[in-house]
């Protein structure tokens, strides 16, 4: 008897219209300084059959406000090359075709251009009204893959990121562009295997690497089942801090407790130390790849003077897809944010949205009633004030209707009711990550 597979079934399964939608209706008052695109990635496998959540393809949802108003709704596959020809990352005999990817994971835009990422291959740009441009390689610069979770220094606009490779040293390497996008520096990082490397984190004067016991499987990838990654007893855990002003220079390795890191929230400097906030997972894919367990809030103390640290847990709750003010990344944000949807995905218990004041320690959370379940939630600054008062919207599907509206939320209140529900023609597949683009 065929199963469905569960990442193929409820709102996991993909939508097969590609919409455009006007004048959409809203309960409640979009606030009226929000003009811009919210836009959000994730797997929508086109022939509705993926051996992975991870591996479908991308799909960008978005809906565009002005002046209070909802003004349109957006849905587009991301036409890589593999969507359109079915061409694959690795030929034959292992060469690489860095175009051939999915593009699912995440939608940023760095110096003018909208970006849809996956971290096996490169970025491919779209148009405003998400149209695929095609790959894009910093015109030609860039030789490796790209992770979908580069970081941008609110400072000085640069784009800072990494790709990791499966098939041959260098396994690892950093890069960086400038705010115009021009690729400034490409540098290998030494690290003995193939793993994982999902995210990293930025701080004023450093960049921290994750070189997590998740290591590629050989024989996973040759039978095709599911992501080629699994739980190594043997490998280490360790924390890599670089200084920014010398990217060539030595990298200083913490070693951690065994565990793994999807997403980091933030990091930033102290005299003498780098603090990192992250989901830490106790460990990943022992038995395969859709054996999950549960992420809870972290905290790194780095000492760069004794080469020591500290390791404490910040919340006992599960939670995942972490995110701060995109203009406080790298600096010492008071307020974090992550979702709570995990087990409630299939069973429709609803989801919450916590909101974490990491100098108090306090937390306030947005509980969800049955039935809805909330997406990563992007904040949106209410104005200039960096630091100040914003929004955080998500996607939340409904199991009674099978719809989703984007709702939005004031970040200082979690406990009040949503400003506004955007009513969308179609639900939102549970997906991945995504930005608030506000007009320039």
């Amino acid at each position: 008897m065929n199963t469905i597979p569960p990442h193929l079934t409820g709102n996991y399964a993909p939508v097969t219209e590609e919409l455009t939608a006007q004048a959409l209706s809203v309960t409640g008052r979009i606030p009226p300084e929000l003009t811009g695109w919210y836009l959000r990635n994730g797997p929508n496998p086109h022939e509705a059959s993926a051996k992975h959540w991870f591996l479908g393809d991308g799909m960008v949802h978005g809906v565009r406000l002005e002046n209070g108003r909802a003004v349109a709704y957006r849905n587009r596959w991301v036409r890589t090359s593999t969507f359109t020809d079915g061409e694959r990352g690795y030929g034959a005999h292992g060469e690489r075709n860095l175009a051939a990817g999915v593009a699912n994971t995440h939608v940023i835009r760095h110096a003018g251009r909208t970006l849809a990422l996956v971290e096996s291959s490169y970025p491919y740009e779209l148009t405003p009204e998400l149209d695929t441009v095609g790959p894009y390689d910093f015109d030609g610069a860039l030789r490796t893959a790209m992770t979908a979770h580069p970081k941008t220094c609110p400072r000085t606009g640069e784009l800072h990121f990494f790709g990791y490779e499966v098939v041959g040293a260098p396994f690892l390497t950093y890069h960086r562009a400038d705010a115009e996008g021009k690729l400034l520096l490409s540098r290998p990082i030494d690290v003995p295997a193939a793993t994982m490397h999902h995210d990293f984190a930025l701080t004023g004067e450093h960049v921290v690497f994750m070189d997590l016991p998740v290591v590629f499987d050989v024989r996973t990838a040759m039978s095709g089942g599911g992501m080629p990654f699994r739980w190594s007893e043997d490998y280490q855990a360790r924390l890599g801090v670089l200084r920014r002003d010398d990217p060539f220079g030595a990298i200083t390795w913490f070693a951690i407790d065994p565990c793994y890191v999807f997403h980091t929230l933030n990091a930033f400097d102290e005299p003498g130390r780098v603090v990192l906030y992250a989901m830490r997972y106790p460990e990943l894919w022992r038995a395969g790849s859709d054996d999950f367990t549960e992420a809870m809030l972290w905290r790194w103390t780095l000492d760069l003077a004794t080469g020591t640290l500290r390791e404490e847990q910040i919340d006992d709750r599960p939670a995942e897809f972490p995110r701060v003010d995109d203009r406080l990344l790298s600096l010492d944000a008071r307020f974090g944010h992550a979702t709570v949807s995990g087990q409630s995905r299939l069973s429709g218990e609803g989801g919450a949205l916590v909101r974490y004041d990491l100098h108090t320690g306090d937390r306030t959370a947005h509980e969800f009633a049955k039935g809805l379940v909330p997406a990563e939630a992007v904040f949106a600054p209410a104005d200039e004030n960096i630091g100040g008062s914003g929004y955080l919207m998500t996607y939340v599907y409904n199991h009674a209707t099978d719809r989703s509206d984007l709702v939005i939320l004031d970040a200082a209140d979690l406990n009040a009711p949503p400003l506004a529900n955007i009513h969308l023609p179609q639900r939102v597949p549970y997906g991945f990550h995504g930005s608030w683009l506000p007009d320039d």
